[in-house]
């Protein structure tokens, strides 16, 4: 085998049976209806270009155009790694395209991935400049005179869904430690993620302030930096490894019970941390303790009672994130979180553990594909009526917002992180959904 085919995960592919159970969970089939863009089909592609019967140019457009959402693996019978099989097509991937892709496509997935991704000061640049385009009336401007239509299809449609971004001022009122309202219950460490922080920072600091009401001390851990997720599902594993070795440095740092997040594309990566060292003796160990700490807010909130003062009527329905069902393995938490709300209907969504098609960046680099999946998962949404559509991840928030816009309900439904809704019934952060 040649280099890159080496890097296939071969052997785990041999677990798969080829039974099917996976067909109806994953999105891309239904969509597609293409057995090569199926878990199995993918599977089976791998286990060919591993054994030299096939080039990898003829797995790249199925790989490419898997979500990543790993919805297979929780319906699997005989236990499928297809996670691993997935990222190990990535890398092989990204290793043979090393010398086939365009300069200038390598030097932007460089400056984005490394340089600003991983670097706060980049980010509140970017997160400043959002800012004030949108507080300007730059943006209104841009709107109505339709100049966003010069953007790409994806960007312009994304840009009319951002939402409010804080401001310099605004950033620089966070506590980095914040002392518990009452007896302390937990000391934990708080993940802030990068893209989370810079479009959803009022998510975080509503996430610290309820962590300080249930009664935990909340630490935001200085030397942290980007999970790494984005980079290892493109298959820059090299990348991911320094990042996730920084987070674990850093927060190592801290005696703490938990390190916390609000963030369920990010928590699935922080937990799989000894999955991606597992071949670092010297890191392996380290990585598990710091993926044993690390949980999703829904669980903290879980296990502490929330002090709830306001009624909130309305009726909802939830859309899971996929990493946080699929990978972190939190269904319950969220759902029952959304049922313990004074006044809140919670109504179930047919499919709802189907993925809504945002996975990371694949609502911009697929974005008709991405569209497609999105329809299918708005069709079941509006079938239960909801007033409001709760998530918990910014990805899947921003994609059900398009959605909701698209449908043109955006005047009767809205999409907010569950921590809002906590936060208002709390009576946390002024009691005001930013959606």
């Amino acid at each position: 085998m040649t280099k890159p085919e080496r890097l296939l995960a071969y052997q785990e592919t041999f677990d798969c049976v080829q039974c099917g159970y996976c067909l109806p969970s994953c999105p891309t089939y239904l969509s597609m209806e293409k057995e090569t863009h199926s878990p199995r089909g993918r599977i089976h592609l791998v286990q060919m270009a591993a054994e030299g019967k096939l080039p990898l140019s003829e797995i790249e457009e199925p790989i490419d155009l898997c979500l990543g959402c790993r919805a297979c693996e929780t319906v699997c019978p005989t236990n499928v790694q297809y996670g691993k099989i997935l990222d190990s097509a990535k890398v092989a991937l990204k290793e043979e395209r090393k010398t086939t892709a365009p300069w200038h496509q390598k030097m932007m997935k460089k400056a984005m991935f490394e340089t600003v991704l991983p670097n706060d000061r980049v980010l509140h640049a970017i997160g400043t400049g959002l800012s004030l385009y949108q507080k300007s009336g730059v943006a209104r401007i841009a709107r109505k005179a339709k100049l966003t239509r010069m953007l790409p299809k994806s960007l312009a449609a994304f840009e009319a869904v951002t939402p409010a971004v804080a401001s310099r001022r605004e950033r620089k009122n966070r506590l980095v430690d914040a002392k518990s309202e009452g007896n302390t219950a937990l000391r934990v460490g708080f993940f802030k993620g990068c893209l989370m922080d810079t479009m959803f920072y009022h998510i975080n600091d509503l996430t610290i302030q309820l962590l300080q009401r249930a009664g935990c001390e909340v630490v935001v851990i200085e030397g942290q930096t980007c999970c790494g997720a984005l980079q290892n599902h493109s298959g820059e594993r090299d990348v991911a490894k320094r990042l996730a070795k920084q987070n674990i440095e850093a927060f190592e740092q801290y005696d703490c019970d938990y390190m916390v997040n609000s963030i369920g594309g990010c928590g699935a990566m922080l937990v799989e941390y000894d999955d991606l060292l597992a071949d670092e003796p010297e890191w392996r160990e380290r990585a598990s303790r710091f993926a044993e700490k690390n949980v999703d807010s829904s669980v903290i909130f879980s296990q502490l009672p929330l002090p709830f003062v306001k009624k909130l009527n309305g009726v909802a329905t939830y859309q899971p994130s996929c990493h946080m069902a699929n990978v972190q393995k939190r269904i319950e938490e969220p759902v029952k979180l959304l049922q313990s709300i004074p006044g809140m209907t919670y109504v179930p969504m047919k499919e709802s553990e189907l993925c809504c098609g945002s996975a990371g960046i694949y609502n911009l680099v697929h974005y008709e594909q991405s569209m497609k999946i999105l329809d299918r998962k708005m069709e079941n949404a509006k079938a239960v009526q909801p007033e409001i559509i709760v998530t918990t991840n910014p990805g899947c928030h921003l994609q059900m917002k398009l959605g909701v816009e698209r449908e043109g309900r955006s005047e009767h439904i809205k999409v907010v992180h569950l921590i809002e809704l906590l936060a208002e019934a709390c009576d946390v952060g002024g009691g005001k959904r930013n959606v």
